[in-house]
């Protein structure tokens, strides 16, 4: 046989094996709200040649290649588990399955490994009601992950939008952009909309769509909404008097903040400071996209070498609260065209790091430069670490972080010399570290991070989601 013959004839098989895999993926995401994923990357409502692409990321990050044929029969063995809700990276389990040496089988080990999950098997909370107030960028990418993550229906639901009528046509407008966007693309689904009941209907459910103005007027168990947590992406409040508002209305039990919240709001990166949650708090901010990006490298950092100053510029993508063409605009420079130039502008992202890594205060400077691109993100980390190290070093530990760590869902790492801002369109993470481009002399380093500053922001905001819903579920293998 040829190689081009072998090599075809494996891709086929391959390629069997995935649509193989989609069903069992499928039955577990929509019967026992089981995710499936290879090294933290989700397979749930995946494509066969996304399946495969997701395993053959695994390349940049291990030793050796992973294939479909080594997970499927690792995925075949968490199918016939009786598992609660959780997160299985089978990606994970079938490499260290290749390293144990004991001769187990793959049904013993797969059983051996999940055996906690199996005995201490998490009941899905009660059904925690969800609305979005405002529908803009943020907004509509939090739709779409909410509607991807209802599973059986059990534990978030995305009941209702509240949005200012704009006029005739508003609700097929909404839906239309929920429906098309032109840097995440087309919604994973079907939409559907409801004029008589002014509601919007994504994959079977069912989401009012409220108008109003007023956030304390709005009295949501009237749509049968109940203890919600409300999501302000409007931005237009900030302090805890402004977004206090929401818990005037019924129905309404708490309330997170899409953008740095002012005064002594918690500002919250989910995996860094997350545990100072608490029951009482009622008002939660989640913190800028920028923070989410450079907090959880910089904990990396400081935890292994200590971080002595820094400067943070961020080359930021340019929003909505600029100009499309030289207009007026109440701050410096923004009224500039957006798409014709870069915009020198403030950032508060190092000052609000340091709220989230109290270590840091009085290290840290920040600046950015908003530029001609629609979406994605760099964080550029000029630090002077607390000793000395090297390139090698400080690679290896950035790829142990984003593999092994409690940092894992928030840090990613690619290995590419071709990579650019639109490949990490849709990343999931907060973060990925640009490894091909890392500097590093003696205890000074440059690191070089992107970020999705739409769809990983609001990733991250999710999962403060998840956690203050109690569906926040365990990760096997453990690390």
């Amino acid at each position: 046989m040829s190689k081009l013959e072998d090599h075809f004839g494996r891709w086929k098989n391959r390629e069997e094996i995935a649509e193989a895999m989609i069903p069992m993926i499928g039955r577990l995401h929509r019967e026992k709200n089981v995710t499936t994923t290879v090294y933290s990357r989700s397979l749930v409502n995946k494509s066969v040649i996304q399946i495969l692409k997701s395993h053959r990321f695994v390349k940049q990050v291990e030793d050796s290649e992973l294939s479909v044929v080594d997970t499927f029969p690792i995925l075949q063995e968490v199918a016939k588990s009786d598992l609660g809700p959780c997160r299985i990276d089978i990606g994970k389990l079938a490499v260290e399955y290749k390293k144990d040496n004991r001769g187990l089988s793959i049904e013993d080990y797969v059983r051996e490994e999940l055996s906690e999950a199996v005995s201490s098997k998490v009941d899905m909370p009660e059904r925690t009601d969800v609305v979005l107030y405002g529908f803009g960028r943020i907004g509509r990418i939090l739709a779409r992950l909410l509607i991807e993550k209802a599973g059986s229906g059990d534990g978030l639901r995305l009941k209702a939008i509240v949005v200012r009528e704009s006029g005739k046509g508003d609700l097929q407008k909404r839906a239309s952009l929920m429906r098309r966007d032109s840097v995440h693309g087309p919604f994973a689904g079907t939409i559907a909309v409801d004029e008589e009941e002014n509601a919007i209907i994504a994959n079977g459910n069912f989401i009012k769509v409220i108008y109003s103005s007023d956030p304390a007027s709005i009295d949501y168990t009237d749509y049968g909404i109940n203890n919600a947590v409300v999501i302000d992406n409007t931005g237009k409040w900030r302090d805890e008097e402004g977004l206090s508002q929401h818990l005037q209305c019924k129905g309404v039990s708490r309330v997170m903040l899409t953008a740095p919240g002012k005064g002594n709001m918690k500002n919250i990166v989910h995996g860094v400071n997350n545990d100072l949650i608490e029951d009482s708090d009622k008002i939660i901010s989640a913190a800028s996209c920028t923070t989410n990006a450079i907090v959880p490298p910089l904990k990396a950092l400081e935890d292994k070498f200590g971080i002595e100053f820094g400067h943070v510029e961020t080359v930021h993508s340019y929003t909505n609260d600029q100009n499309l063409l030289d207009n007026f605009h109440k701050g410096p420079r923004r009224g500039r065209s957006a798409p014709l130039n870069m915009v020198l502008t403030e950032t508060g992202a190092a000052t609000a790091a340091t709220k989230v890594l109290p270590s840091l205060n009085g290290k840290l400077t920040g600046n950015s430069i908003r530029v001609p691109t629609p979406n994605v993100s760099m964080a550029i980390l000029n630090l002077t670490l607390g000793k000395e190290t090297t390139l090698e070093e400080l690679n290896d530990y950035l790829r142990w972080v984003s593999l092994h760590s409690p940092l894992q869902r928030q840090v990613d790492f690619v290995s590419s010399p071709d990579a650019v801002s639109t490949d990490f369109v849709g990343s999931r993470h907060a973060s990925v570290i640009d490894a091909e481009a890392t500097i590093v002399n003696g205890r000074h380093c440059v690191l070089y991070v992107w970020y999705d500053n739409e769809f990983g922001y609001s990733c991250q905001v999710l999962r403060i989601l998840q956690q203050i819903s109690g569906v926040e579920f365990p990760v096997y293998p453990k690390d």
